[in-house]
């Protein structure tokens, strides 16, 4: 049986994410490493983990933390002299940037001159030349303040700045780049709710300025598809429209030609989102439109998660399945996006299990369905009478006999038709109105 480490989609993560992005995941796998009382279980592994933080970071400006990295790298109690020397270097730029951009963010911060600007940015421009003598090489030095700070990890500050340069900037290229920069710097400030809208400004971005160029969208598609996974895994109230994305045709196509192991982390979020929709019919959705996805892939990827849902709702292999949730358990408390998310995943599951098992059953016997999913006869129980009575399933239990008996009404001979007749009447229309066009 494959190890849980077969599945680490770290490698594959990395590639897609700006550095900054790579170090919480790095965090995260160095944590996997340390026991209840937090020491270290795998030396040779942590000090791998602390190599590529080092080699991650040194080319940023946050000098002191890559200090102790090398400290911590070569045993050392003081950092060399260099790192002494670059520190005092950032310091001098970050007072020279400061200074050459004072005079345009304190402009940007007075109402009446913010009350004077409009959409039209090179009206604006002109209007702060005229007035405030502001030039271009002013509003550029915003841009490169933002990105220092960037690198020095001031991510507030860094998303402030980048904001008031795309305001006013009439560069295509510097306000891509700005715009992926305000994304980056909102999520790692943890602020979900305007990382939301930036990925929107991003995904708007890329299907209006790079309409002309398909594998340009491909890569950034890519990339916005990673670099969402942060809301979608750390603010409920980001679900709903962070999946929307996702399940759009661009995205995924994107998922099914670039990077089907995103299929993991959409099946995920589907099935631990269970119960949570306000909408049940876009829920189902989803779940369908999923397994369909994860049908067509399943000869590009496949992992634990893939395999339950594959076994679940493609082969009804409900042994299979069994042997896949508990893999897929290990899976999730592995992997940074989804460990949070590991108990509700199993959960919901379990409850999608016993429904579909239900659905071709008419007498379930209490102690195997509990065995399948993972729970002794006891809890097993409890679990399914708190089902059969949170979802309103007809059926019953017989406690004597140790069974469940569902009830299945027939549908007539003639309500079938009924159902079929309307079924071949709608696609009749859809011909006709298409042969018509």
């Amino acid at each position: 049986m494959a190890s849980v480490a077969e599945f680490d989609l770290l490698p594959q993560l990395v590639l897609r994410l700006d550095r900054h992005l790579i170090f919480p995941l790095l965090e995260f796998s160095a944590a996997q490493l340390e026991d209840d009382d937090g020491n270290t279980t795998n030396e040779a592994k942590a000090r791998e983990i602390t190599t590529a933080k080092y080699e991650l970071l040194k080319k940023t400006n946050m000098t002191d933390y890559v200090a102790n990295l090398y400290c911590d790298i070569n045993n050392l109690e003081t950092a060399p002299a260099e790192y002494a020397q670059k520190r005092d270097q950032v310091l001098a730029k970050m007072e020279q940037f400061d200074e050459d951009t004072t005079r345009l963010r304190d402009l940007l911060g007075n109402e009446d001159v913010v009350g004077n600007l409009r959409s039209d940015k090179v009206a604006n421009l002109e209007f702060l030349n005229k007035e405030h003598n502001v030039t271009e090489e002013m509003v550029n030095a915003l841009y490169d303040y933002g990105n220092f700070q960037y690198s020095c990890g001031n991510y507030g500050a860094a998303a402030d700045l980048l904001y008031q340069f795309r305001v006013l900037s009439t560069d295509n290229d510097k306000v891509s780049a700005a715009t992926w920069g305000k994304l980056a710097s909102e999520i790692l400030t943890t602020n979900w709710e305007v990382a939301l809208e930036e990925i929107q400004k991003v995904k708007e971005m890329i299907d209006t300025k790079l309409f002309n160029n398909p594998l340009a969208q491909l890569q950034q598609r890519t990339w916005l598809l990673h670099w969402a996974l942060f809301p979608l895994f750390n603010h409920e109230a980001s679900r709903d429209g962070v999946l929307e994305l996702l399940f759009s045709p661009n995205y995924i196509n994107t998922i099914q030609t670039s990077c089907p192991w995103v299929l993991r982390y959409v099946v995920v979020a589907v099935i631990s989102g269970r119960g949570r929709f306000k909408n049940v019919g876009t829920q189902q959705k989803q779940l369908k439109d999923i397994v369909r996805v994860v049908k067509q892939e399943a000869y590009e990827y496949t992992d634990p998660v893939t395999d339950f849902v594959k076994a679940l709702f493609l082969e009804f292999d409900f042994e299979e399945a069994q042997r896949h949730l508990p893999r897929a358990e290990e899976v999730l408390r592995s992997d940074f996006f989804l460990a949070g998310v590991a108990d509700s995943f199993v959960d919901a599951a379990r409850h999608l299990f016993f429904e579909s098992y239900c659905k071709i059953h008419t007498r379930i016997d209490l102690k195997r369905v509990s065995e399948q999913l993972g729970l002794n006869v006891d809890d097993g129980e409890k679990w399914i009478v708190n089902l059969i009575r949170d979802t309103r399933l007809d059926a019953k239990i017989d406690f004597k006999e140790g069974t469940v008996i569902m009830n299945h009404p027939n549908s007539s001979v003639y309500q079938q038709v009924i159902e079929r007749t309307k079924g071949g009447f709608f696609r009749t229309q859809v011909l006709t109105a298409a042969v018509s066009r």
